[in-house]
């Protein structure tokens, strides 16, 4: 829980740094740098991943031996990823080695050497990831669905990259993405243990201090033209696949944002008694595995329902998720519903709140989009203020039917 407003430190050159003290005996750190794939140009599609990648491919001092045991053979935990927003180099340790971790953090925003013969093995990998990706029609469908949601827009680009795309990238390609996007104005380490605060800033600024200083912004390409659609396709094997959404705030607009969140939440969120388990899974046994959720960029975002199902139950479920969208539309929550969606929520949050190695994700994004920490006390006042007309709004803004897109993913003839 994040009991009191997190200030934010900046090391000498600038570079953002967000400490969060707990009492563990395991600490996490990690650098996140908003240089995510919609980031990219349109002939660098899934290179932000794969930069990703070779991070851990050798440093100005390291094989790629040497990168990937320096922490793992002390127990911890090395790892990264990239979304369509960020990029995040992080590790999990017992905080004794905390300065080991810190070295080598910076080792490998800063010295990596992406050795040609170690990048044409990882395309390889990557190529894998692909096929593995494109062999799962339930993962398939969500990268898909995006694609369509925010056409022509690097939004809508697979993360990933294409066969074409990955097999062309080259060392160079991989420097100048660094150059553009690791510098102190676009990058925030964010750490959570059981440290002094001045122990923090000491190894950090030990380690960090020679990233080049501030330099302009790369912006992203903003979204706006967003059509509905509305396909079939026959790409499944064993169940049928079906995505429906639309377009959702971003970041930037918070009431709207929050009011959003917790309508998800009810429709259709992790908990067993959501709407949609109730109406759909509970009562008729149409679906093994139905949810809904959302996903807000910076300016834009999308929500979305996603469920799979046998191909006979697909119109029928379809009617049932529309009906709820009805009622959200429709029927103004009562006080006790209200009060309980509220509660639930808060309950999630604090859930969530629990994983350190989540926060210290969380943390590093929040100090880089917003120049804030919120307290859990602010989230909850805030979620508190919604009232009810607020949700019937937000509701009727991006539930309304003319609004909808639908991706069905249907299964193949005589596959079994």
């Amino acid at each position: 829980m994040l009991d009191q407003t997190i200030p934010i430190r900046q090391l000498s050159n600038g570079i953002k740094v967000v400490f969060l003290p707990v009492i563990s005996e395991v600490a996490h750190m990690g650098v996140t740098v908003l240089g995510g794939s919609r980031y990219e140009n349109r002939n660098e599609i899934g290179l932000a991943h794969f930069l990703e990648h070779c991070f851990f491919k050798g440093t100005k001092k390291r094989k790629t031996f040497h990168v990937l045991s320096r922490i793992d053979s002390v127990g911890g935990e090395l790892n990264a990823f990239t979304t369509k927003e960020e990029i995040c180099v992080y590790a999990s340790f017992v905080k004794k080695h905390f300065d080991r971790a810190a070295e080598l953090l910076a080792d490998i925003v800063i010295n990596s050497n992406f050795p040609e013969k170690e990048i044409e093995k990882e395309k390889e990998i990557i190529l894998d990831e692909i096929n593995s990706y494109l062999d799962s029609p339930s993962d398939r469908i969500m990268d898909d669905f995006e694609y369509y949601l925010f056409k022509d827009h690097p939004l809508g680009e697979n993360i990933l990259g294409t066969r074409e795309s990955v097999t062309g990238f080259s060392q160079q390609a991989l420097w100048s993405y660094l150059k553009r996007f690791f510098h102190t104005r676009n990058m925030a380490i964010s750490v959570v243990g059981n440290f002094d605060e001045k122990k923090v800033m000491k190894v950090l600024e030990k380690y960090f201090s020679e990233i080049p200083g501030q330099q302009e912004l790369s912006l992203p390409e903003t979204f706006q033209n967003y059509q509905p659609f509305d396909i079939r396709k026959k790409e499944s094997n064993y169940q049928s696949h079906v995505n429906i959404g639309s377009i959702a705030p971003g970041y930037e607009e918070e009431k709207e944002r929050r009011a959003l969140t917790l309508l998800i939440n009810v429709l259709g969120g992790p908990a067993l008694n959501s709407r949609l388990v109730l109406s759909i899974r509970e009562k008729y046994g149409y679906t093994y595995s139905i949810e809904a959720n959302y996903n807000p960029f910076k300016e834009i975002g999308y929500w979305h329902i996603y469920f799979g199902c046998d191909e006979r139950y697909v119109d029928k479920t379809l009617r049932l998720v529309d009906k709820e969208l009805i009622k959200l539309r429709n029927e103004r929550f009562t006080t006790i519903q209200l009060h309980r969606a509220k509660e639930q929520y808060k309950g999630h949050l604090a859930l969530s709140m629990e994983s350190h190695s989540g926060l210290m994700m969380g943390l590093g994004k929040s100090a880089l989009l917003f120049n804030q920490i919120d307290s859990t006390e602010s989230i909850y006042k805030a979620v508190d203020e919604l009232t009810a007309e607020n949700l019937l709004e937000v509701a009727n803004q991006y539930f309304s039917p003319e609004k909808l897109s639908r991706l069905i993913y249907l299964q193949k003839e005589n596959e079994y």
